[in-house]
């Protein structure tokens, strides 16, 4: 059984990819916390609290370094992230996807640090409000979307009736209302994609992570993305990875962009010498994509 942990109030379940095989959980770690009472590290339920209500709320992401022997694939990144959309923009392999699973927990930093609000990326209450979207999520494909939800939601600690109405409130918003108890096995990418948004949004996260979330969507998909990730971030920080220029020109306030694990743009998209497509393109010139 690919999971690890206990139902308990304040405690935290695992996912682990368990394979490809039928049935199993494919895709990346997925980590669901408990948060309704202390956890192991002390906890209580009045910081966790405090934190779901967004009011100047900091990421802050100090000279964070994550090496791979003798190649350094995120360098020395220091920023302070607050709540709005922020794009991070670099082309395969600049270090975008080892920065966010960073931010997730799910990698060490070689050195620095990561906190939200001065909670550590290692402790329950920086997981009880975090939503993450991996370039690969993990799903079962026997489930219901509502079915896989409504489990993501129990693991929540979300009770049934919220995590349902909820869980269906999603569903309708991604398109995906009318298919909502047929199995994901039967979905296409793009439809799987759009679930795995829902996923990231199921319990209201104050601190959004998503990782080329746009891929395998069509444009008019992409159109209803955008306007959902604009709402989400009026009280939300949310961090959106991508080498598509149009999924954030017009919803992030602030613009990032990352070569060769480095920061080499930190700024808004008007503040750029020229068109944002034109100025990105110029920066990753020759850089693969």
């Amino acid at each position: 059984v690919p999971v690890r942990g206990g139902g308990g109030r304040g405690e935290r379940a695992v996912f682990y990819v368990a394979g490809k095989a039928p049935g199993s959980l494919s895709g990346d770690r997925l980590c669901v916390d408990y948060s309704a009472s202390a956890g192991p590290d002390g906890l209580g339920i009045q910081t966790i609290s405090n934190l779901r209500g967004g009011i100047g709320m900091e990421l802050n992401i100090d000279r964070v370094t994550r090496q791979y022997g003798p190649k350094i694939a995120v360098d020395r990144i220091r920023l302070t992230l607050k709540p709005g959309v922020t794009g991070l923009l670099g082309a395969n392999g600049a270090g975008k996807t080892t920065l966010m699973r960073m931010l997730c927990g799910i990698l060490r930093p070689t050195s620095g640090s990561i906190s939200l609000d001065g909670l550590d990326v290692s402790t329950e209450g920086y997981r009880a409000v975090l939503g993450y979207l991996p370039q690969d999520f993990g799903y079962y494909p026997s489930f219901s979307a509502l079915d896989f939800l409504l489990y993501l939601g129990a693991l929540k600690g979300m009770e049934r009736k919220q995590a349902k109405e909820r869980s269906l409130e999603l569903l309708e918003v991604v398109g995906l209302g009318e298919v909502a108890r047929k199995k994901i096995r039967t979905y296409s990418g793009g439809m799987k994609q759009r679930l795995g948004i829902a996923q990231a949004l199921l319990s209201r996260p104050k601190l959004l992570i998503l990782d080329e979330p746009t891929a395998g969507l069509d444009p008019k998909e992409r159109v209803r993305f955008r306007t959902l990730i604009e709402e989400q971030g009026k009280e939300s920080i949310v961090l959106l990875s991508t080498h598509i220029v149009s999924d954030v020109e017009h919803i992030a306030g602030r613009i990032l962009m990352v070569k060769d694990g480095q920061l080499i743009y930190d700024g808004s998209a008007a503040d750029t010498p020229q068109d944002l497509e034109g100025f990105y393109l110029q920066q990753f010139e020759g850089g693969g994509m």
